[in-house]
């Protein structure tokens, strides 16, 4: 099976695209989701979203493969990976919705 996250940060490195964007059912990427803690992440560094994975924050079944595709894009040189819903692409990609992950 080829994950479809991994296939486009696959693609957009090849390309030597500066965004990788991460379409998924949700705004915005959250840590303690379901929980009373969960908080929505807007903005975030590679060495945040590295340790809340340590955390556990990104199930493999859900935002797991989104959140380590977006991280394997930034180690590779890319400038920003932004996870949000179809309907709010361009918005996320005006700094306007979503959540941006970028490597500094």
């Amino acid at each position: 099976m080829i994950d479809k996250d991994f296939c486009a940060e696959l693609r957009a490195h090849r390309l030597d695209a500066r965004i990788l964007l991460l379409l998924t059912g949700v705004e915005r990427v959250s840590i303690g989701f379901g929980t009373p803690e969960q908080r929505e992440l807007t903005e975030l560094s590679l060495a945040d979203l590295e340790r809340y994975a340590a955390e556990g924050h990104f199930p493999p079944g859900s935002m797991g493969p989104k959140m380590a595709a977006a991280a394997d894009f930034l180690r590779r040189g890319g400038d920003r990976a932004i996870v949000t819903t179809p309907s709010l692409a361009g918005r996320a990609l005006a700094g306007e919705a979503g959540t941006t992950i970028r490597r500094t």
